[in-house]
C-alpha cells in the first residue's frame, strides 16, 4: 500500500509532463501553421470578402440577402421589443429605417428607429472555390508543373547519384590527400553563388545552353558539398566488417555499394533526395536567369511570380496559386516524413 502511495505522485507528474509537452508542441505547431492557414482561408475568398471589415477573418463569408419582388435585400439583426430578428432592409436613413420580414413579406414593412449602421449585418458562408479553377487556367498550371517536374526530378537523380559515389569514396577508400580534398569540398559551401554567376552564365551561353533546361540540370550531376557531407556521415556508421565479409565472398567495390551501402542508407538518401527536390522545386533565381525569354519552359516559381505581378490587387488569387504549387511537395514530405527524419538525425552522428 505504501508503494502505491509513493508511485501515485510520480505517475501524476509523468502525466502532467506529457500533457505539458504535448500542449507546448501543439502551440508551436499552431503558430507554425498559422500562415498556411491564413493562406488557405484567403485563397477561397473573393476580393470583396477580404476587404469587408465585418466579415469573419477565419472563414469566407458574404452578406446574406433575400430576393423580394425581384430586388436583392440585405439582412440585418434588428432588435425588437421581444427578440432580435433577421430582417431585410428596404430603406436606409440615419434616424428611421424600413425593413421587411423575409419569411412573411405579405405582413408589410416594419419601421425601426435608429441609425441602421449600428445594426449587425447577417453573414453566411460563401467559399469561392472557383478561385482554384481560375488560378489553374491563368497560370497554365499543367505546363508549369511539367517543366518543374522535369527540372526537379532529373536534377535530383543526378545530384543524389553523383553525391552517393563521392561520399562512398570519401567514407570507404584511403588515398593520399583524402582529408585535404574533403576539406576543399566542404569549403565550397561558403562560396556564394553570386561569385560564380557571371562566369557560369558565360560558359553556358557559349555552349548554347541558354533558354534550355540544361543549365538547371547538368551542374547537379557533379555532386554537392551538402549532400556529400550528409551521406558520408551516414556511410561512416555502417561497419566496415560488412564490407570485408562481402569482399571474402567475392564482391567488388561497386557491388558493395549497391548491395550493402545503399540498402542500409535509405533514410539518408531519402533526406538528401527531398532536400534537393524541394530546392529545385522552389528555385527562382536560376530559372529566371536562363529561361527569362522562354516562357514555355518556365517552372512554377517563375510562372507564379509573373502571375503575382499580374494579379497584384487580387491577393485571393495569389494565395490560391501558391496553394496549388504547394500540393505536391506537401504530399511528398508527409509520405516520406518518417524516413526523412531518420536521415536527418543519423546523418550528423558518426558512430
Amino acid at each position: 500500500m505504501a508503494v502505491k502511495e509513493h508511485n501515485l505522485p510520480q505517475r501524476q507528474r509523468n502525466i502532467l509532463n506529457k500533457v505539458l509537452v504535448t500542449g507546448i508542441g501543439l502551440f508551436i505547431l499552431l503558430v507554425f501553421l498559422t500562415p498556411l492557414g491564413y493562406m488557405a482561408v484567403s485563397g477561397i475568398k473573393s476580393t470583396d470578402q477580404i476587404n469587408d471589415p465585418d466579415a469573419s477573418p477565419f472563414w469566407p463569408q458574404s452578406p446574406k440577402t433575400v430576393e423580394v419582388d425581384g430586388e436583392e435585400l440585405q439582412l440585418y439583426e434588428v432588435p425588437t421589443d421581444d427578440s432580435v430578428r433577421e430582417l431585410a432592409i428596404v430603406e436606409r436613413t440615419r434616424t428611421l429605417s424600413t425593413f421587411i420580414d423575409p419569411d412573411n413579406p405579405a405582413a408589410g414593412q416594419i419601421e425601426w428607429e435608429g441609425n441602421w449602421r449600428q445594426l449587425t449585418p447577417v453573414y453566411q458562408p460563401n467559399p469561392q472555390w472557383e478561385n482554384f479553377r481560375r488560378a489553374w487556367n491563368e497560370l497554365n498550371f499543367p505546363r508549369l508543373f511539367r517543366n518543374t517536374l522535369i527540372i526537379a526530378l532529373t536534377g535530383t537523380i543526378g545530384a543524389v547519384g553523383s553525391s552517393i559515389l563521392v561520399a562512398y569514396g570519401f567514407s570507404r577508400f584511403d588515398f593520399r590527400g583524402k582529408n585535404v580534398l574533403f576539406m576543399i569540398l566542404i569549403g565550397t559551401i561558403i562560396l556564394p553563388a553570386q561569385a560564380t554567376l557571371i562566369p557560369t552564365y558565360i560558359v553556358f551561353a557559349r555552349l548554347g545552353w541558354v533558354n534550355t533546361f540544361l543549365p538547371l540540370i547538368v551542374p547537379h550531376f557533379f555532386a554537392n558539398a551538402y549532400n556529400v557531407f550528409l551521406l558520408r556521415q551516414y556511410f561512416l556508421q555502417i561497419p566496415r566488417e560488412i564490407d570485408q565479409a562481402a569482399m571474402i565472398d567475392g564482391a567488388g567495390p561497386f557491388r558493395i555499394l549497391t548491395s550493402i551501402i545503399i540498402p542500409q542508407s535509405v533514410p539518408a538518401i531519402t533526406a538528401v533526395s527531398l532536400f534537393h527536390f524541394f530546392f529545385a522545386w522552389n528555385d527562382f533565381f536560376t530559372p529566371l536567369i536562363y529561361l527569362v525569354s522562354k516562357p514555355e519552359l518556365w517552372p512554377l516559381s517563375v510562372g507564379l511570380q509573373r502571375f503575382n505581378a499580374t494579379y497584384g490587387r487580387m491577393p485571393n488569387l495569389i494565395q490560391t496559386g501558391a496553394l496549388i504549387t504547394l500540393v505536391l511537395p506537401v504530399i511528398i514530405f508527409f509520405m516520406a516524413q518518417r524516413v526523412f527524419m531518420q536521415g536527418i538525425v543519423f546523418s550528423g552522428v558518426e558512430k
